[in-house]
């Protein structure tokens, strides 16, 4: 990684639109992969504004300061601080939280102050709050898509939730295949979702265009000076307008800047808008409609074929935030956050395209539980509102550490700005802690418990390490011994995996001692994860010759890449390694951990960081390396 970003404004590495076509096909993908989330909003956001919990009655004064609100809501929060400055913070052209504290830790080998410790904390927390949302925008959004059914036919109501359920198992169940083959025609659906809303919406403006008014910031600010108090707690509401703002940051790579840009303003932004004026007008026009705004757009027999079109839309939005969630933990994991998964390529095109098994039900168990404890959207729409806001606040305060380090601005300039950005965050954030009880905390002890996975696992793995360290010998030592002793060399090359380059592998000093003999060759390798998305392949690996047979290499790897080793060990061959794949042997350490050591942990942490590693996948799976060239010998080892 370089010290900081020359140029902010350019566009990511090898995301930029070569021609006006690909520029329009990757704003047309957009639609389907990014804006999703958000652009299934309108099917909730505003009836929770207009509800009368919030004691303000759907006057039409009331309902155009709430307009206002919304509009400047989506300018300012998503417009100008995601479009316009969150995302020139790209690691490698990659987007997204983790990216995001990826540019902000202390290089491999530094440490962070008190200060920066406490913010990389939170952006763990911060990851852990997009898994929280993971969980619910499925819910909300099919919920919000399914109501419908009981505006025409109450009597469907009993059937919301199961067919909700049904549903969603479905969509659980078809992960495996990947979204590869249905994911081309996500962009012409949600194209035509939008083009509906907005059908939808321009005749009630038609109706009552005094709604228009509503993009007056003047509006926004008399309704606050009117309401005060209702004010504030509304909007705990009004927040629900931009969620998935997160999603524009985090699919940056897939599809760059400009496209998602392109797709917002040309599209997005204005099909919102419409539909959300739209809604206020017919709230205008009869009060009743308060009770669902947008399905009070489609009377008669147009509620079906958009209650169809609603729920493709919202099983897109869902989708969206599912591969989203897999490709954070895979970060995560990569970034020695999270314990070793099964990572499953859906494609044999997109990288990105993966699907994690383990992730998969768990987020599928968690959305049935939040099904059956919120059935309905509205009741959900408190728990959406935390996880949101709690994100926006943590990328603000990682987007000033990178403005000050990456981008070199003056602390003046980097603290007018975010500080711009916190006052709305913590508006909308102290706005719904108030909600904490009916339902705010679900996100957070979401958060907190893979906050806690994360924090356990990589202080149990540097426990670990250093108690592995203890038990090594110096490597130069060991390498005398052996110019000394001279012991018998066997024909072949033997691997061994180290997290230590300085000493020998604890492995490598058993099998020396119980066999009393060494390969031909003999290979200490390190893998090392960096803080970029993707490593160049020139820069992967690093081979130095020890002598007396023994070399050392080093490989690196992104946390968008996978470790194959033999493919990295493939590319020594260059720097003068050569060996026989069928006549190479993998030498693995299995650890047995004891909590009965004097490891600086709590004894809980102890037994989770045991637990975790009894259930990680086999390290024979994640480095890739063939089963039948494995050996493996066991340790005990006290933490």
């Amino acid at each position: 990684m370089q010290n900081q970003d020359p140029d902010p404004d350019a566009e990511p590495p090898g995301s930029s639109p070569r021609s006006p076509r690909e520029l329009g096909a990757l704003s047309l993908a957009a639609l389907g992969v990014v804006f999703g989330d958000i652009g299934t909003s309108p099917l909730y956001a505003l009836r929770e504004c207009v509800s009368e919990a919030h004691g303000v009655p759907p006057t039409p004064e009331n309902v155009l300061g709430i307009l206002s609100l919304v509009t400047w809501a989506l300018i300012l929060v998503v417009t100008v601080k995601y479009l316009i400055f969150i995302m020139r913070a790209d690691n490698d052209g990659e987007g997204g939280i983790l990216a995001l504290y990826a540019l902000v830790m202390p290089r491999r080998g530094g440490a962070a102050g008190p200060g920066l410790a406490v913010l990389l904390l939170l952006g763990l927390f911060g990851a852990g709050l997009l898994f929280g949302e993971g969980a619910i925008t499925p819910v909300i959004s099919i919920l919000g898509a399914m109501e419908g059914l009981e505006v025409r036919v109450p009597a469907f109501a009993p059937l919301v939730v199961p067919i909700t359920g049904a549903i969603l198992i479905l969509l659980f169940l078809v992960q495996r295949n990947g979204t590869g083959r249905i994911g081309g025609v996500f962009g012409w659906v949600m194209l035509l979702w939008f083009v509906a809303i907005v059908i939808a919406g321009a005749p009630a403006i038609a109706r009552e265009p005094q709604v228009l008014a509503a993009a007056n910031p003047w509006l926004a600010a008399s309704f606050f000076i009117e309401h005060r108090t209702q004010a504030f707690v509304l909007l705990g509401s009004v927040v629900l307008v931009i969620t998935g703002a997160e999603a524009l940051y985090a699919d940056m790579g897939h599809l760059g800047r400009r496209p998602i840009r392109l797709a917002w303003l040309g599209v997005v932004l204005p099909s919102l808008l419409v539909n959300y004026y739209g809604q206020g007008a017919m709230v205008i026009h009869d009060p009743s409609a308060a009770a669902n705004p947008f399905w009070a757009l489609t009377p008669g027999w147009t509620l079906y074929p958009m209650l169809v079109l609603a729920t493709a839309a919202a099983v897109i939005a869902s989708q969206a935030l599912i591969s989203g969630v897999f490709s954070l933990t895979r970060q995560a994991v990569q970034l020695g956050y999270w314990p070793r998964v099964r990572v499953v390529h859906t494609s044999a095109q997109e990288e990105g395209q993966v699907y994690i098994p383990d992730v998969n039900y768990l987020l599928m168990a968690a959305c049935i539980a939040l099904l059956l404890m919120f059935p309905s959207s509205s009741a959900l729409a408190a728990a959406y509102g935390i996880a949101v806001t709690g994100t926006m606040i943590i990328s603000s305060l990682l987007f000033f550490l990178v403005a000050r380090q990456r981008f070199g601005w003056s602390l003046g300039r980097a603290l007018a700005l975010v500080a711009g950005f916190l006052i709305l965050d913590v508006a909308f954030f102290s706005a719904n802690a108030g909600k904490l009880l009916s339902g705010g905390w679900v996100p957070l002890v979401i958060g907190a418990f893979v906050f806690t996975v994360m924090t356990t696992w990589r202080r149990g793995r540097g426990e670990l390490a250093a108690a592995i360290a203890k038990q090594s010998l110096p490597l130069d030592l060991f390498l005398a011994d052996v110019a000394a002793t001279r012991p018998i060399r066997v024909p072949g090359t033997a691997v061994f995996m180290t997290s230590n380059q300085g000493s020998a592998p604890v492995v490598l000093l058993h099998h020396f001692k119980h066999n009393k003999v060494l390969h031909a060759r003999v290979v200490l390798l390190s893998v090392v994860s960096e803080h970029v998305p993707k490593v160049k392949r020139e820069d992967m690996v690093e081979v130095t010759d020890l002598g007396h047979g023994f070399w050392l290499v080093l490989a690196h790897v992104g946390f968008m890449q996978e470790p194959n080793v033999p493919a990295l060990l493939f590319q020594c061959r260059d720097d003068g390694l050569h060996f026989e794949p069928s006549e190479t042997s993998y030498y693995l350490g299995r650890e047995s951990l004891l909590t009965t050591g004097r490891a600086p942990l709590s004894r809980w942490r102890k037994i989770l960081f045991a637990y975790l590693s009894r259930n990680a996948r086999p390290a024979t799976q994640f480095f890739h390396l063939p089963p039948n060239r494995v050996v493996e010998l066991g340790a005990q080892i006290e933490l």
